[in-house]
């Protein structure tokens, strides 16, 4: 190998000759048919071709006989000593060699011979490239005799399938009652037509092997890339198959013509063998002449050793541009029959779940229409408690303000309160149930159904996403002002069936109110998708107030379990504050997976439900996320939580939020500990004695290309929570100032640092 080559690399080679224990030669494995070729060329040439006399050509190639095993190679003469004395030893060698080669020519003959007999076994054994594409050829066969054909049924069930979704269309977009009748004709008829062909469709798709069909193609599909790779760019033309059936034709009948012919000279060869056994065989009984046994066996040698190096070039030699073109055509074809039946599978079988779902729930509308008979009986119950409730509140009113009650009467009247106001959250829930299956069937199977009882007020509770409860008045409710919460908006507490809630009241006219109800429906359906496991505060209800314009909302109250309470009182350990954030977290990872950035995140609006359970709070709807993001300069310890982009007049993101989240994070860790501000307000985290893990994902979250609320849920710091250390405890003192504070509507979180909150203090607080 040249001086230049690498060390510490490996090939496997073919040795012809070892001069010492560094010094080789030898070729490449990759070109031993190369060489194997060249040998017998040589071996047949150069023994009969005329020896080198006068000088010779230093820049030509001659043939030379290797002492050391006789056999024939190409070689250069690098250096002449002497040209006399070079002729003189060169005929004389060549004489020798002559006569020496004349006396082994049968013997070289028969090894070359042997070596090529041994290397013809082995590739008849293991049928190296010899099939010309048999696997793609059963593949090709796969596609074309067994592919699956969509059935009969499909396009007309597709046809009558579009003609339904444009008949329900109509009916969704009509405004006027008397044309709605006959758009509700026309789909009822559409809708006959359209259970026929699913019951067709049905039956057809259940004799066809799907499941068993779509293994198969994916291991066919899977064998062939393990083979060809993947799909290239080539020509899948109409011809690609025919073409490649006459290619592979083409090579067989070559190939097995070849074979033939080899086999035909190895039984002549042997048929020559087994006749010079016998001639030779003295004890033989059989009487042989020379001229019958021997004949011309270096006819019979050559024309086996021809054919057998034949058979070798066509087994072992790769295919041309062309074939190989033939080939990935072929292949590529397949593919794309391949993908266009699976497409089909799953098209056919998307369509039978859904022939089949509807095929169930619709019989029972087949020849009846919904009505709202259930929601009436459930309204006129919902009117009878309340007037019932209402008196009973007059009656305690009247009773109180006398001067001969009795304890005796004032209680046994307030349970029965206390019971009608259960009967009737109780049966506000059962209208919402009963919204719920209108809304599904309005959704489903009948858009008409608004339209026909615009009375029932469907389409209302549909807008609001299921939180409207038209029935719900705040005069029914036992609500008792939270004055010291009530900053900006009304906000009492009450319970409900033993569950304390709070109602937050916001201001609307007839252009906000829309937008209000918008806003809460889109929270509610984020919270819905998950519900507990979403991370959010749950909207419960969503009522209107008949007497004054305002819209009230209903929310669970965790008094205390703000985080600003409970720091103020008894701080959160290092794995609460890990659990508590990764919920919180998860919050506004599905806030932020529905588009909604909440913009206004603050220590009271984040909750630590029995100190484990972390809560994103909800906002204020009246306003948009920019204004609630612009409004809002809560700040914790000297700690901003607006972003400083926000700062610069950028719109809210939800990367804002995780900055104001990052904020959060670094309170609750840093403690009492002192901590600098930068120019840009995010605070310095090197300087501050905190887990690494920690401080590393703050400064992915204060930095300007911070973590999504994803990445922070997949962060090592909530997969190895039991590492991080605690954060500074507050002083004994300082825990008295904070909850004077809290009682206060003022916000502490250090002992030097006291923030008046603008905005109001959330439910939990």
């Amino acid at each position: 190998m040249d001086e230049n080559t690498g060390y510490n690399e490996v090939e496997d080679v073919v040795g012809c000759h070892v001069e010492d224990a560094v010094t080789f030669w030898a070729q490449n494995m990759s070109r031993n048919n190369d060489i194997l070729k060249l040998s017998h060329a040589l071996a047949e040439v150069c023994p009969q071709a005329n020896s080198v006399f006068g000088n010779p050509d230093f820049t030509k190639i001659y043939g030379g006989c290797f002492s050391e095993d006789k056999c024939w190679y190409r070689c250069k003469v690098q250096q002449v000593i002497s040209d006399e004395k070079e002729e003189k030893e060169t005929s004389e060698e060549t004489l020798k060699h002559l006569g020496k080669t004349l006396q082994t020519y049968v013997g070289t003959k028969m090894r070359s011979l042997a070596a090529q007999i041994e290397v013809l076994k082995n590739v008849r054994c293991s049928h190296m490239n010899v099939h010309f594409g048999d696997d793609l050829f059963r593949a090709v066969k796969e596609v074309t005799e067994r592919c699956l054909i969509a059935p009969s049924s499909l396009e007309k069930l597709e046809k009558i399938w579009a003609e339904y979704n444009l008949a329900q269309e109509m009916i969704q977009l009509c405004r006027n009652v008397n044309e709605s009748d006959i758009l509700i004709l026309k789909r009822n008829e559409v809708r006959q037509n359209l259970y026929s062909a699913v019951e067709e469709f049905i039956l057809e798709a259940d004799e066809l092997p799907l499941s068993e069909r779509s293994t198969v193609l994916q291991e066919l599909s899977g064998s062939l890339e393990a083979i060809y790779g993947q799909v290239s760019e080539a020509n899948d033309s109409e011809e690609a198959f025919q073409q490649f059936f006459e290619w592979k034709q083409t090579k067989l009948e070559e190939f097995n013509r070849v074979r033939s012919v080899t086999n035909a000279s190895l039984q002549i060869l042997a048929t020559w063998f087994s006749g010079m056994k016998k001639l030779f065989d003295l004890t033989s009984e059989v009487s042989l002449k020379s001229e019958e046994v021997v004949g011309n066996v270096d006819e019979v040698l050559e024309k086996a050793e021809s054919d057998i190096c034949k058979e070798l070039e066509i087994s072992l030699v790769e295919q041309d541009e062309a074939d190989k073109e033939i080939i990935l055509n072929a292949y590529s074809k397949v593919i794309r029959k391949i993908r266009q039946e699976q497409h089909l599978i799953t098209v056919v079988q998307s369509k039978y779940l859904a022939s089949v779902e509807f095929k169930k729930q619709i019989v029972e509308w087949l020849n009846k229409s919904p009505n709202i008979d259930n929601l009436l009986s459930i309204k006129k119950t919902l009117k009878n408690v309340k007037a019932r409730l209402r008196w009973k509140l007059v009656e305690k009113s009247n009773l109180e303000e006398s001067d001969d009650y009795s304890e005796y009467e004032i209680t046994k009247i307030k349970e029965e309160i206390t019971g009608l106001r259960n009967n009737l959250i109780q049966e506000i829930y059962n209208e919402q149930e009963e919204y719920e299956t209108l809304t599904y069937l309005v959704q489903k199977w009948f858009p008409e159904l608004p339209l026909l009882h615009p009375e029932a007020g469907i389409l209302k509770y549909m807008n609001s996403g299921g939180l409207l409860a038209v029935s719900l008045e705040r005069d029914l409710l036992d609500a008792e002002p939270l004055k010291e919460l009530s900053t900006k908006h009304p906000l009492v507490c009450s319970a409900v069936q033993e569950q304390k809630v709070l109602l937050k009241g916001y201001a609307v006219d007839v252009s906000t109110e829309a937008k209000v109800i918008e806003r809460t429906a889109r929270y509610h359906r984020a919270w819905s998708e998950f519900k507990e496991k979403s991370g959010l505060l749950q909207l419960m209800f969503l009522f209107l107030c008949k007497s004054d314009p305002l819209v009230y909302l209903m929310v669970p109250y965790y008094p205390g379990a703000s985080l600003g309470a409970l720091q103020a009182s008894t701080p959160l350990t290092s794995e609460e504050i890990l659990k508590v954030m990764e919920g919180v977290a998860r919050g506004l990872h599905t806030l932020h997976k529905a588009n909604i950035v909440h913009g206004s995140l603050h220590t009271n609006n984040v909750f630590a439900v029995n100190r484990k359970q972390g809560i994103v709070g909800d906002f204020d709807f009246t306003k948009s996320v920019d204004q609630r993001a612009s409004a809002n300069s809560m700040v914790v310890g000297n700690l901003n939580l607006i972003s400083p982009e926000l700062r610069m007049g950028h719109l809210a993101s939800p990367s804002s939020d995780m900055y104001a989240y990052g904020c959060l994070l670094f309170w609750l860790f840093a403690g009492d500990q002192e901590f600098k501000i930068k120019e840009n307000g995010t605070p310095e985290v090197d300087e501050l004695n905190m887990d690494d893990k920690v401080k590393s994902l703050l400064l992915n979250l204060i930095c300007s290309n911070r973590m999504t609320a994803e990445q922070v849920l997949n962060d090592d710091c909530f997969l190895l929570p039991d590492v991080i250390q605690a954060p500074p405890q507050n002083e004994p003192g300082e825990e008295l100032e904070c909850e004077k504070a809290e009682e206060t509507g003022e916000v502490i979180i250090s002992s030097d640092k006291k923030i008046d909150d603008d905005e109001e203090m959330d439910a939990s607080q």
